[in-house]
């Protein structure tokens, strides 16, 4: 059995995200995104608790779908309705902020748990430590990441603790900011009950196959999504035997590279990626000096700023090779990966426009109405049946994205990426693309 997972979202009561984000619009778009199982996001925050209780009904082991009748909709709007069969898992994101060996760490972390009693012995858990669950669906844990991980694993042994986006700057595991060198010095004695690292839509799985350390985690991708068309935008494709929390999480077990079968029943297949150069943080700059430098440029700078004297954000890639002790192009047996653009983005490069207006949104409703949904279109239907659908440029942009055929300026100090696919120069090697504007 084939799983699209996407284990790592929001909801509405988190910051900066869009209000939207309710259970059954979750389960709606992770229809058209080809998402089977997705998390609920944000299952501290005690109206969103309730509301995961109001609207999802366990229908396997840890794993949850919308109840036949939900509270948003009338019988007449239910009334021939077609069944939506997306899966939940119940899921947050946790951030830590506290100090440790003389440094101030901030470090988030994905929690998956298998129940309904484990999440709220995890709410209880918390709130007794003082912790403020009301005011953010991400909130801001004044623990160590060592006291979060024991508390999960005395709420139930089989919740799952995850580092969130490991390595950007500011708030991973190994960000360059305010992380550590390793998950020994952040977990201590625990580190081995931490199963897979995030590796965040500023790396890849090919950047974290460098540093040999990892070899004992699998390497998982989320959207972290804050707003219904960000779902899916990387994700984890399993195989199971069956859909429950426990073989998930054997899945995700299993898939370390030290111990990767490709015969295993329940495994990581392959996880959908962002192109790394597209994600916040790739390289390394100043977002207010509009400087983006790659890490030999840092070097030469002695990591400051060459418009404003102050210290530059050090990005995913300068972060990677500071730990790295294998070189470029190193492949373990592993899980593969294979990289998107966002339909969305793709269907305006094609259209010379941005993903948001009314052309681009009828395009990309009428090719998940006649071809198949966001995955689908973007890494297996044929470009035969697309070009039914959809004048040729749009094909032919779909066509470019699969052959990684596009130039992107890479993201740094906060801002994404920009992809280009209608461009005649050839990518250049991201060490060489540098700006100083």
């Amino acid at each position: 059995m084939r799983i699209i997972s996407d284990l790592h979202i929001h909801s509405r009561f988190s910051r900066a995200c869009s209000p939207q984000l309710t259970l059954p619009n979750i389960a709606t778009w992770c229809l058209k995104k080809g998402i089977d199982l997705v998390s609920t996001g944000d299952f501290t925050h005690p109206q969103w608790r309730e509301e995961i209780g109001e609207y999802l009904v366990e229908c396997d082991d840890g794993v949850f779908e919308l109840q036949a009748s939900t509270p948003s909709r009338s019988p007449s709007q239910r009334e021939g309705e077609k069944k939506i069969d997306t899966k939940f898992v119940l899921g947050t994101e946790l951030s830590c902020i506290y100090k440790h060996d003389g440094k101030v760490r901030r470090v988030h972390h994905i929690v998956v748990a298998p129940s309904l009693v484990a999440v709220d012995r995890i709410r209880r858990a918390l709130e007794a430590r003082g912790c403020n669950l009301r005011a953010d669906g991400r909130p801001i844990l004044g623990l160590t990441s060592h006291d979060l991980l024991t508390i999960c694993l005395e709420a139930d042994a089989r919740t799952l603790l995850i580092p969130a986006h490991a390595w950007t700057p500011w708030f991973a595991v190994f960000g360059s900011e305010s992380g550590y060198d390793s998950l020994e010095a952040c977990f201590g004695d625990l580190s081995p009950y931490v199963p897979a690292i995030e590796t965040g839509l500023s790396s890849d799985p090919a950047m974290n196959w460098r540093v040999s350390a990892l070899d004992r985690v699998a390497l998982v991708s989320s959207s972290d999504a804050h707003s219904l068309p960000n779902l899916g935008r990387e994700a984890t494709v399993l195989e199971l035997t069956a859909l429950t929390f426990d073989h998930v999480t054997q899945a995700i077990r299993a898939s370390a590279p030290v111990r990767y079968d490709a015969t295993t029943p329940n495994r990581i297949i392959e996880t959908i990626e962002f192109f790394p150069e597209e994600g916040k943080y790739h390289v390394d700059g100043h977002r207010a000096c509009d400087v983006r430098f790659a890490p030999s440029e840092t070097k030469r700078h002695r990591g400051i700023c060459p418009r404003c004297a102050k210290p530059l954000t050090v990005g995913v890639m300068h972060r990677v090779d500071a730990l790295a002790d294998r070189p470029e192009g190193f492949t373990p047996c592993a899980p593969a990966c294979r990289r998107i653009v966002p339909l969305a983005e793709v269907i305006g490069e094609a259209f010379d426009s941005t993903p948001s207006t009314k052309r681009v949104a009828a395009c990309y409703e009428e090719l998940i109405a006649r071809v198949g949904n966001e995955f689908h279109i973007l890494l297996d239907a044929p470009l035969e049946t697309i070009a039914r659908v959809v004048p040729p440029e749009v094909v032919e942009a779909v066509r470019r994205v699969r052959a990684g055929e596009i130039d992107i300026a890479p993201g740094y100090d906060g801002e994404y990426g920009t992809v280009s696919v209608f461009t005649h120069a050839r990518p250049r090697p991201v060490a060489a693309q540098h700006v100083l504007l």
